[in-house]
């Protein structure tokens, strides 16, 4: 470990430090130095979701899991969800007490499986049961490996890098689904089923196998040293009746994270009308691969704009970056869904059509344009989010309960809407249902931005190490 320079020291006031002067730390050079530098951890990181929750989200947006009958990956996906849902109101005590590297390694795990689950199905159709069974295990999984995610990623940057950072990671990660797209839509360019092909998901398990064995590689977080020398902030060990209790005093220290959890529910909400009741609903199977190929393309984009070009605009206040991505994000829910309303309006599930649409049709290019709105909206509200969770702390243990609320509500609601779709609701329900939770999420969120984002980090931490740690 590099020495201390006790000499240099960040001034007090400033946006990196809060009211806090903290030891700057000799960075490694050579070799090691790009190993531990916080951007290649931040990409590393971005790798393995490019691998793992990359290649399930590519199955995803193709609608269906891929399949011509899509209620074995919604029942599959209410499985993930539901579980999900319960292990991520966990998964931050278990990453305080595991670590984040192997928190994330564990997570990964389940990926490879759930994919397996889908190769099985098309080779043996009766394999339902494993399909929905590797959802639950998956949801169990998917709930360490993002709260490690979420942990690492909003640790490592200074305070003016943190929509650098996710913008870096998200790009990455989203690359993961748009190749996995794009594999999809060569491999199934002259597929008249309307379901992927074996080799699809075999090359999906292959990449996902990759991800299980980088995630290992990186590197133990409390050797990184931050760009301005600063040290990552670890958190404590305590015992498990601690850690759980630490989810109560989290909101007790810190209750204007409550009006963040309608924009928490949302965020995986609209996947379901966005994959199944729109994509797998009116598309051939090459074009509702073209159609994942673009949304995740999308995302790429939403959120290198969102994060870089405004979140982390330095010259301005943080409290005014704050107001612009709310602003930018408010009139994004209310675009898409305008614009989705006036198709969702002329189909029901009984009135769907014979031949699906394809990409070679003239009505095709206005839908198209409308699914890649919404990856740009999928994208621009998780990294406003994470923003927006950076901004609250600093602290490492903090986060990961923040980001385990996160994780949990976001799954709930996703299980729920899953479920919804799975019993056949009707669209217009589901679609309508997205987009006032969407509108509530924004509108619940805009008083706490007001009220609790500052232009420095400079709430006390230490009231919640002190009544955490004195369980």
């Amino acid at each position: 470990m590099a020495d201390t320079l006790p000499e240099k020291t960040l001034e007090s006031g400033s946006e990196d430090s809060g009211s806090q002067r903290e030891e700057i730390f000799e960075r490694p050079t050579g070799l090691k130095g790009v190993y531990y530098h916080p951007y290649f951890q931040v990409s590393m990181l971005g790798f393995v979701c490019f691998m793992c929750p990359g290649m399930f989200n590519a199955l995803g947006g193709i609608g269906g899991g891929g399949q011509v009958n899509t209620t074995a990956q919604a029942n599959s996906s209410t499985a993930t969800y539901a579980t999900f849902a319960f292990f991520a109101f966990f998964s931050g005590t278990v990453n305080n007490v595991l670590g984040p590297r192997l928190t994330l390694f564990l997570g990964t795990l389940g990926y490879s499986l759930y994919i397996a689950s889908f190769l099985v199905d098309n080779i043996h159709p009766n394999a339902y049961d494993f399909v929905v069974a590797a959802g639950a295990i998956l949801g169990m999984c998917a709930g360490l490996l993002w709260t490690a995610q979420g942990c690492m990623m909003m640790a490592y940057p200074t305070e003016t890098q943190k929509g650098v950072f996710i913008g870096i990671f998200w790009a990455i990660f989203n690359l993961g689904a748009v190749i996995g797209s794009a594999v999809a839509f060569g491999t199934n360019f002259n597929n008249q089923s309307n379901s992927v092909g074996n080799g699809t998901y075999i090359g999906f398990l292959v990449l996902t196998l990759i991800g299980v064995s980088l995630a290992p590689l990186m590197a133990d977080p409390k050797r990184v040293v931050r760009t301005d020398g600063t040290k990552v902030t670890l958190p404590r060990q305590p015992s498990w009746k601690t850690e759980f209790y630490s989810l109560y005093v989290a909101l007790k220290t810190d209750p204007m994270i409550i009006l963040l959890f309608p924009m928490f529910v949302a965020s995986n909400y609209f996947y379901t009308w966005q994959q199944n009741d729109y994509n797998a609903a009116l598309f051939n199977i090459r074009t509702r691969s073209l159609n994942a190929f673009v949304y995740w393309a999308a995302q790429i984009f939403g959120s290198v704009f969102l994060g870089y070009c405004v979140l982390d605009r330095s010259k301005y206040r943080r409290r005014t970056r704050a107001i612009a991505g709310w602003v930018i994000v408010t009139l994004m829910v209310f675009v898409v869904h305008i614009w989705a309303y006036m198709y969702q309006k002329d189909y029901t599930r009984a009135s769907l059509p014979t031949v699906k649409m394809d990409f070679k049709d003239s009505a095709y290019p206005a839908h198209g344009w409308l699914y890649i709105f919404c990856g740009l909206l999928d994208a621009m509200w998780q990294t406003f989010v994470y923003w927006l969770l950076g901004a609250m702390s600093n602290d490492l243990a903090k986060l990961a309960v923040f980001t385990g609320f996160y994780k949990g509500l976001q799954s709930a609601g996703a299980a729920g809407v899953w479920h919804a779709d799975a019993v056949e609701s009707p669209y217009m329900s589901i679609f309508t249902s997205t987009w006032v939770l969407c509108a509530a999420g924004v509108l619940f969120a805009l008083p706490m931005i007001h009220y609790r984002i500052k232009d420095h980090t400079d709430v006390d931490d230490a009231q919640f190490e002190t009544e955490a740690h004195a369980a």
